[in-house]
């Protein structure tokens, strides 16, 4: 993503079907949150807002494996810990790690789940990215795809698991004047159907050769059966510039990005969904919050169709590469 100080690294566990994506700021960056779906599964957000004390966090993490999952953070913070870095305290350094899960146990083996030790794997898949960059190195792109927390991502699930199909992480990133560049880490794992640029369906719940439409189909329903089975969702992303914002502005930005959310998936932030964004800013360039939150929007947007663009199949379940044949680049893939 080409953002001084921040990495991300992956965890991937193909046969479990599952894994983590750990976002990294070792030195600290500011950050909010905005969570907007009804099933979230988070840890330290009231962390992250501006009415809290601490204002800086060491990373984000987004696990697979729904709430068990969360305790892949723990070797994030072990892994923090290790090298000293944190907030600091008269006595140590307290890494502060922040994070949200997806359900993803309907694809692969459901006891397994990303553990401590690959939130540790992560971490350091990440801190190795910092150092190649800083020795001047070309930084790496992430992975896309199939990997990570989007190992076992699915989307369009208002039938069930009859017609699904693969979703998984993508990255997006944009330069702004004055070279602000704002990225967007995004798993896709989503209840509804992923749309195009031109609004069709580009991904989402299968039917008789064709897709479903989620939104018209629920609307013609007396009653919805598969609402219980249904909770197998939630799309994450991690917006990180190097923008010099404040807490609060962080916050916005967060709000601001989720209407990329609301492009790209239909219908969005359902009850069976726990969608958030979480904003990482470094500082190191001025920026105007309308420029960072607009170009939020497009990078989350772009990085929700990427994610399926580039997903694989796994466990059975079909990608659209396979379908379609299609892994089009939307032109903003250069995180």
């Amino acid at each position: 993503m080409d953002i001084q100080g921040v990495s991300a690294g992956h965890w991937t566990d193909r046969e479990g079907a599952t894994g983590c994506t750990v976002v990294l700021a070792p030195e600290g960056a500011t950050a909010s949150v905005e969570v907007r779906g009804m099933a979230p599964g988070t840890r330290e957000t009231d962390l992250l807002s501006p009415l809290a004390t601490v204002f800086q966090i060491q990373a984000v993490i987004l696990c697979g494996g729904s709430a068990p999952g969360l305790g892949a953070a723990d070797g994030v913070v072990q892994y923090l810990e290790e090298r000293g870095l944190g907030y600091a305290t008269p006595y140590a350094a307290i890494p502060l790690v922040s994070g949200a899960v997806i359900y993803d146990l309907g694809v692969g083996e459901p006891g397994r789940r990303p553990r401590a030790d690959a939130g540790y794997a992560a971490a350091e898949a990440a801190m190795a990215g910092i150092t190649a960059a800083s020795s001047g190195a070309e930084p790496p792109e992430p992975e896309e795809g199939s990997v990570g927390v989007g190992t076992g991502a699915t989307v369009g699930k208002v039938l069930g698991e009859t017609g699904w199909m693969k979703g998984g992480f993508g990255a997006a990133a944009l330069t702004l004047p004055g070279d602000v560049r704002v990225a967007a880490l995004t798993v896709t794992n989503a209840f509804g159907d992923v749309l195009a640029e031109d609004g069709s369906i580009l991904a989402g719940a299968r039917a008789a050769g064709g897709f479903v439409d989620a939104c018209r189909f629920l609307l013609t329903q007396h009653h919805y059966p598969l609402f219980e089975r249904a909770g197998q969702n939630t799309t994450l992303s991690v917006v990180v510039t190097n923008a010099d914002l404040r807490k609060v502005e962080c916050l916005m930005v967060a709000r601001m990005a989720h209407d990329g959310l609301a492009r790209t998936i239909s219908p969005v932030h359902t009850p069976v969904d726990g969608d958030a964004v979480f904003v990482l800013a470094t500082g190191q360039r001025p920026a105007s919050i309308f420029q960072v939150g607009i170009a939020a929007v497009d990078v989350v947007s772009a990085g929700v169709r990427r994610a399926v663009r580039l997903a694989t199949s796994l466990a059975g379940v079909p990608a659209l590469s396979d379908a379609r044949g299609d892994t089009s680049d939307d032109g903003m893939g250069d995180a």
